[in-house]
């Protein structure tokens, strides 16, 4: 069975739609050779620094063209200057916009340049590839240019990128996942005239053949398993009919929320949360003979070990620290999921520390900016990272063939013939 996986296609439902939506561009454009593919790059190219350019003089004169409500300014647009770059496909006509002061100084094409670079061109073609139409982030910006851009000119033209980042949010997904992986991250957001707590719901998903997506990024209040019931059934819209496992953290109402959308999912809670959670307040004295003793719990071979090793540890530790026991015990259910599975199983589900990991990434990017100033500012710094990230999301672990075996076996009822 494992040979007829691997040589499986890995033609997503979200590659059809795009390899539909490239073969209409292209019915569209006309391209029937190589050399219309050419000049379909330069019109991509030549699309992209028009754009730019007038989003720089969009924060040059303070307001958008025919915005003339906001316009306080003496100055204002003079037309376009035509001007041709040279570029490894070949000469790009561009259309350079000019204020009636002649202040205007570009910075995307400055006055004098008449080439663009290869790492720009290969950077411009990949973000437009990915639906960005315009722009970037501040750190985008400078690791292309090497130009420190005001946040308030980013925020002008990064604008142009929310409509990708709601087609992105809505895409179809595969309609089943091996293992999905959900955890919120939080972030100060500015909400009428206050600074509030924003939780971002994240869920990050592993398919049938290994490959890892994620399937969503939602704001909300702070973290509740009310939401996380809003954001399984917009996976069920977009496609998802089942999950075989899921691991999420301790959030009080999850797996109700998880079992009202996907019955036969099997849930993990994570094994880690629930260590950090019940050793807080341990001694600092203890903690190290009390993990000691907890690892041979839940590192045991399998759950009827673990039960007996949990008889242990409350002998042991119940008396001075009865609420640690009293937390293992009453989350043993969606704690004790993974000791039926074999090691390799186990070692992918146990932990949400694949999520976190993404998140730890996250918060890199995001670290400079300790209060975003809307939802959608948030949104567009945390797409732009995302698709930065999963860049390397290229290959899948080692031993996924024996993974997907075994998976197979436990799950040959639900799994597709």
């Amino acid at each position: 069975m494992e040979v007829s996986f691997m040589a499986k296609s890995r033609i997503t439902p979200e590659l059809k739609a795009r390899r539909a939506q490239l073969g209409q561009l292209m019915e569209g454009a006309g391209i029937k050779s190589m050399e219309d593919i050419q000049e379909l790059f330069k019109d991509m190219i030549a699309t992209f620094v028009n754009q730019g350019l007038e989003g720089e003089l969009d924060e040059e004169l303070g307001y958008s063209k025919y915005d003339f409500r906001n316009k306080d300014t003496d100055n204002s647009r003079n037309g376009h200057s035509e001007k041709t770059l040279k570029t490894s496909y070949g000469d790009v006509d561009i259309q350079v916009p000019r204020d009636r002061k002649g202040e205007f100084e570009p910075e995307l094409v400055k006055k004098q340049q008449t080439t663009l670079t290869g790492d720009i061109e290969e950077k411009i073609l990949s973000m437009y590839a990915k639906g960005m139409t315009t722009g970037d982030i501040e750190g985008h910006i400078k690791e292309i240019y090497g130009l420190d851009v005001s946040d308030s000119a980013i925020s002008r033209i990064t604008d142009k990128i929310l409509p990708v980042v709601k087609e992105w949010q809505a895409r179809p997904l595969q309609e089943l996942y091996a293992v999905v992986y959900m955890d919120a991250i939080h972030f100060h957001v500015r909400a009428e005239g206050q600074i509030v707590k924003k939780a971002v719901y994240i869920v990050i998903g592993l398919d049938m053949e290994g490959q890892r997506d994620v399937l969503g990024m939602y704001i909300g209040e702070n973290e509740s398993a009310k939401f996380w019931l809003t954001v399984l059934n917009n996976l069920k819209n977009r496609g998802v009919t089942d999950m075989l496992i899921v691991s999420v953290d301790g959030l009080t109402g999850f797996p109700d929320a998880i079992e009202a959308v996907y019955p036969k999912a099997e849930i993990q809670k994570c094994v880690i949360h629930q260590i950090r959670n019940t050793t807080r307040f341990v001694s600092y004295k203890d903690i190290k003979p009390l993990m000691a003793d907890l690892k041979r719990v839940y590192a045991a071979v399998d759950e009827p070990a673990a039960l007996a090793e949990l008889d242990r540890f409350e002998e042991l530790w119940g008396k001075k620290y009865p609420k640690t026991v009293q937390s293992w015990r009453a989350n043993w259910a969606g704690l004790s999921t993974y000791f039926k599975y074999p090691a390799e199983v186990r070692k992918i589900i146990y932990t949400t520390n694949a999520i976190e990991g993404f998140n730890r990434q996250l918060r890199k990017v995001t670290k400079s900016k300790s209060v975003f100033p809307t939802d959608d500012s948030l949104l567009k710094m945390l797409y732009l990272a995302m698709m930065d990230i999963t860049k390397k999301w290229t290959g899948r672990r080692q031993d996924w063939g024996l993974i997907h075996s075994q998976l197979e076996v436990f799950f040959a009822d639900r799994l597709p013939a």
